[in-house]
C-alpha cells in the first residue's frame, strides 16, 4: 500500500509538467535555457508539434500505468 501511496506523490508532480508543457510547448522547449540567448528563440514548428503529441502520449501512458497500480 505505501508503495502506492509513494507512486502517487510522485505521479502528481510529472502529469503537472507534462500537462504544462502540453500546454505552453514554446516556453517549456527553453524553461531553464533562456539564459543562452540574448533574445527570445522561437522554436520550428515541428518542434512544437512534437512537444505536444509527445505530452499527451505520456500523460495517457502515465495514467494507464496509474490505473493499473490501483488495480493490481
Amino acid at each position: 500500500m505505501a508503495e502506492k501511496i509513494i507512486f502517487f506523490i510522485f505521479l502528481i508532480p510529472l502529469l503537472g509538467v507534462l500537462v504544462w508543457s502540453y500546454f505552453d510547448p514554446r516556453e517549456s522547449l527553453i524553461f531553464g535555457k533562456r539564459w543562452m540567448f540574448k533574445e527570445e528563440p522561437e522554436p520550428s514548428e515541428g518542434a512544437i508539434r512534437y512537444i505536444k503529441v509527445a505530452s499527451a502520449i505520456s500523460v495517457v501512458l502515465l495514467l494507464l500505468i496509474g490505473v493499473a497500480v490501483i488495480f493490481v
